[in-house]
């Protein structure tokens, strides 16, 4: 049986098992509505360190030590890790994962990492090359502002368009079998771009880029949204969710009774005064981590269709006034 399947899907035939997931946050994110869903809430932004940079990779090497330890396994059982973050050249991942000496393969996708992380530790275990591989990725509200936007010194303002960058690290451990929620299907966006140039309005960016790889994905595995108990979407925001939704009934699907956004979800956004809402690597990744699969472990969800999104910006291709290109990946989670 072929293991890809219509245009940009990959079917598992023995599909890859979530064994254990791990999150770690920051203190804003601790007095959102998802801080019970949390393994650890830091207690300042620089978590101990001199810079915003070396605190993103704190993160990171926490979140993986406490997937291995929940886990029950050792560092010496993990084949590979599979990482990236928003940073230049992914170094909150490179700084934060070098002390395990594990198998390092970095990627980017922007806030779309989490899943695109997923997707090649499941390919990797599924193909019968590693028993278990670590799929992780971060970000840091105060390392977003300072690359993409503007040091926090400066107090810019923020429209409404905006989102807020998690400060989070997410990581799961995906094993060839075990107990836990199995990866069934993975379908690899392609870069959508609408020609939005607003770096305030990720949202707008990521919401078609969202919609193909849904319609894909549906199309592609002869499914639709009446399959799944949830279909989450990374961090799309208020504005995104709007567009997304509304581009998909152009296309007659209607996700509107099972759809959740993480960046929606993770904060309040009136009370905490987060605008459109959350975004960021971390944003997807901790909340996969911590509410969705604990809730599926509870059995509130059995089939979930998850779908990270990612604006592919640099501040150099922004300044040269370039557009702003979308991608998502999708993974079918299932109990």
């Amino acid at each position: 049986m072929n293991k890809h399947i219509g245009k940009q899907t990959t079917q598992f035939l023995n599909p890859p098992v979530i064994v254990a997931s791990s999150s770690i946050v920051g203190p804003r994110e601790g007095e959102g509505p998802l801080a019970t869903y949390f393994d650890t809430i830091i207690e300042d932004e620089l978590f101990g360190e001199n810079t915003w940079e070396k605190a993103e990779s704190k993160l990171i090497e926490k979140a993986v030590e406490k997937v291995i330890e929940k886990s029950n396994k050792t560092i010496d059982d993990i084949k590979y890790i599979v990482c990236g973050d928003l940073l230049n050249q992914i170094t909150a991942s490179t700084f934060g994962i070098r002390n395990f000496k594990i198998p390092f393969l970095g990627v980017y996708g922007a806030c779309s990492t989490m899943a695109e992380s997923l997707i090649v530790a499941s390919m990797i275990v599924e193909g019968g090359f590693a028993d278990y591989i670590i799929a992780s990725t971060s970000s840091h509200f105060c390392c977003a502002e300072k690359q993409f936007r503007s040091p926090l010194e400066l107090g810019g303002q923020r429209p409404l368009t905006a989102t807020w960058t998690v400060t989070g690290s997410g990581a799961l451990l995906v094993a060839e079998s075990g107990d836990g929620p199995k990866i069934t299907f993975a379908t690899t966006g392609k870069i959508v771009d609408f020609n939005v140039k607003d770096a305030m309005n990720m949202g707008a960016v990521m919401a078609p880029a969202a919609a193909d790889t849904i319609i894909n994905h549906f199309i592609d595995t002869e499914r639709d949204e009446n399959y799944y108990d949830l279909i989450v979407t990374g961090d799309l925001g208020k504005v995104g969710k709007d567009l997304l939704l509304d581009i998909l009934k152009q296309y007659n699907y209607d996700i509107s009774n099972k759809y959740m956004d993480c960046g929606i979800e993770i904060y309040e956004p009136e009370k905490q005064d987060t605008n459109s809402g959350g975004s960021g690597c971390g944003c997807a990744a901790v909340t996969l981590a911590g509410y969705i699969l604990d809730e599926m472990k509870n059995g509130k969800w059995k089939k979930v269709l998850f779908i990270a999104t990612g604006a592919m910006l640099s501040t150099v291709s922004v300044q040269q006034g370039e557009s702003i290109p979308g991608i998502a990946h999708a993974v079918a989670i299932e109990n």
